[in-house]
Order: structure tokens, then C-alpha cells, then sequence
């Protein structure tokens, strides 16, 4: 039986990339399980989700960006700038946790929004609008105090203590905003219009207009909702860590590219799935937590095994693209050839 029609059919459905990153992903939970006791346990399973939730998060933002076949390098700083400006409002100005959580998160989705305005009605390219909303995002955080500044609102140290248990397993709280929160996006991207319109306009901008989308008013709502995301996880990251410092989350944005790009999505837009963007998480935290288990390599092996694997998967997707659209030229050139026969 000849596999390469077969092979080349699946390299070049949608789904082939997420379904290599879940093989992934079990062939490293194997390895990991082969090499070290206890590391298939449940509860470092669920570790991998509690120590990664507000990464979580913030790669779901990502995901609808390179989706529209943008880039947005901001979301590291605005989860800082959120750090900062919830420590600062709880600390200094004694605000309830409620309404600062509630300022923080319309204060991202409306910076998200002005770096989306910007994009599209300047006609701006999407990386130097996103490094300049970084570098002005970073720059309030020291402007707030150079400082970290400790959290002790009962409210956030409830949510950074409590544990939701089942059994002898538990999660905390964080890990059932972020799951939520990727449910919310899947059926954002797969059941409305946003999301067919997220699809399209990643495809073709052009053909996007064409056909009557509203591009400018998705644009600008895909940045804010990555704002969004960006300052939901820096809620999260302040429950995580109780505190608001300007070098919290330093390179988080290239995870969360690395994370979506690992999950499936192309960096070209338009092909991808949310739910990919959860495998790769888990898998940027596998690495991390196959290191601990080592315990005699530097943390800093962690970004070499992320950087190899981000540069396999980006050529994977060119080789991918490439042998897709040869597909479609070889299906058109028969099409031609058999269009005189018929006739």
C-alpha cells in the first residue's frame, strides 16, 4: 500500500500540525515517565497547569493575533504594567480588589484596542506598533515605582492560597479561570462571526474586504481582546505571585508566540486551532518540569529546548505550505489539461 498520497493529503489538512504537537506532547509525558518516578503523576499533571495558567491565558490573546496574521509583542508588558497598577490601587489607595480587577482588565482591552486602531487605520506594520506599546507599557511600570510592591489584600491572598480540591489532587483557582477562559475562545474562533472573520481576514485581508467583513472593526477587536488576555494574566500573575514589579514576565510574549506557534497555529495566519494553543503550553511546561526533575541542568536549557523547538516547527509549517500549494497547482494544472478532453 503507497502512504504518500495519504501523507501528503494529511500534511495538508488543518488539523496536521495540532495532531503532531499533541504526539508531541505524549511522546515527551513518556519519555519524562521512563526516565524519573512519580513524573506521570496527577498531581504534577496538574502542576503544569497551575504554574502555567496566566501563560495560558495570555497565548489565547496570541492566538487570535497570529490568526489574523498579526503579532503582538506588548502582552509581557501589559501583564506587568497590570502587576504594578493592581499592587499600587490595593496598597496605596486601598481600593476594593473587585473594582481594581475590573480597571485593570478595560484599562488592557482598551490599550489592545488603540494598538489595533493603529495597525489598521494607519496602516502600520502590527510588530513596530506592538515593540512600541512594550516598550511604553514597561516604561509605566517604573514610572508606578522601581520597586516591587507586596500584595496583602485578602482577597488576593485567598485566591493565591486556596486550593480546589478532588480527592488528594487539587488546582487553584487560577487553573479554572484559564480553562474557562479557553472555552470562551474556542467557541469565540469556531461558532461567530468574530471568529470566521478572524479566520478570513488572516487568509486574505484582501478578499476579506471584498466580501463585505467588517476587517477594521475585527482588527481592532482582536488587539483587545489580546490586551484583554494580557492583563487577565497579569490578574492571575498577581495572585500567582502577590506582588507588582516592572520585571515581572520578562520574554512572557515570546513564550506565548512560542506556545501558539508549538500548538499549530501558522505565524502567516488564518490556520490554526485555540484548543492547539493549550497543547503547547503543556509542552513549553513539560520541558520546564523535565529540567526540575533532572535537577542538575541550568533553567536556562529550558529556553534552548523551546528555541530548537520553535525552529522545527516554523520550518515544518513552510515545508507544510509549500507542499499544500503545490497541491492546489498540480489539482488546477489536471483540471486544464482534462477541461479540452471533456469538451
Amino acid at each position: 500500500m503507497n502512504t504518500t498520497p495519504f501523507l501528503r493529503r494529511a500534511a495538508g489538512a488543518p488539523w496536521f500540525t495540532s495532531a503532531v504537537t499533541v504526539a508531541l506532547l505524549v511522546v515527551m509525558l513518556l519519555a519524562g515517565a521512563a526516565g524519573y518516578d512519580g513524573f506521570l503523576s496527577p498531581q504534577v499533571m496538574l502542576n503544569l497547569l497551575i504554574d502555567n495558567s496566566f501563560l495560558l491565558v495570555v497565548a489565547i490573546g496570541m492566538t487570535f493575533v497570529i490568526l489574523s496574521g498579526g503579532i503582538d509583542l506588548s502582552v509581557g508588558s501589559v501583564l506587568a504594567l497590570t502587576t504594578m497598577l493592581s499592587a499600587w490601587m490595593l496598597q496605596s489607595w486601598h481600593w476594593n480588589p473587585i473594582l481594581v480587577i475590573a480597571i485593570v482588565l478595560g484599562l488592557g482591552a482598551a490599550f489592545g484596542a488603540a494598538m489595533g486602531a493603529l495597525i489598521h487605520y494607519f496602516r502600520l506594520q502590527a510588530f513596530i506598533v506592538t515593540l512600541a506599546g512594550m516598550f511604553l507599557a514597561r516604561g509605566l511600570c517604573y514610572l508606578i515605582s522601581i520597586n516591587s510592591i507586596t500584595i496583602d489584600d485578602p482577597l488576593f491572598v485567598a485566591m493565591s492560597q486556596t486550593r480546589i480540591e478532588f480527592g488528594e489532587l487539587f488546582v487553584s483557582p487560577s487553573v479554572v479561570i484559564a480553562l474557562a477562559m479557553l472555552a470562551a475562545a474556542i467557541w469565540l474562533a469556531h461558532c461567530t462571526r468574530f471568529g470566521r472573520a478572524v479566520y478570513a481576514i488572516g487568509g486574505n485581508e484582501q478578499s476579506a474586504m471584498l466580501m463585505g467583513l467588517p476587517v477594521g472593526r475585527t482588527k481592532v477587536l482582536i488587539y483587545a481582546f489580546s490586551g484583554f488576555c494580557a492583563a487577565l494574566g497579569g490578574v492571575l500573575f498577581s495572585f500567582y505571585m502577590l506582588s507588582g514589579y516592572g520585571l515581572h514576565a520578562q520574554g512572557a510574549e515570546l513564550d506565548a508566540i512560542a506556545a501558539v506557534v508549538i500548538g499549530g497555529t501558522l505565524l502567516t495566519g488564518g490556520y490554526g486551532y485555540v484548543a492547539g494553543t493549550l497543547t503547547g503550553v503543556l509542552i513549553l511546561g513539560v520541558i520546564q518540569t523535565l529540567i526540575a526533575f533532572d535537577g542538575t541542568l541550568s533553567s536556562w536549557w529550558t529556553k534552548i529546548f523551546i528555541g530548537a523547538l520553535l525552529f522545527i516547527f516554523c520550518v515544518a509549517q513552510r515545508v507544510i505550505s509549500l507542499g499544500a500549494a503545490r497541491g492546489k497547482q498540480a489539482n488546477s494544472a489536471g483540471s486544464a489539461k482534462a477541461a479540452p478532453a471533456l469538451g
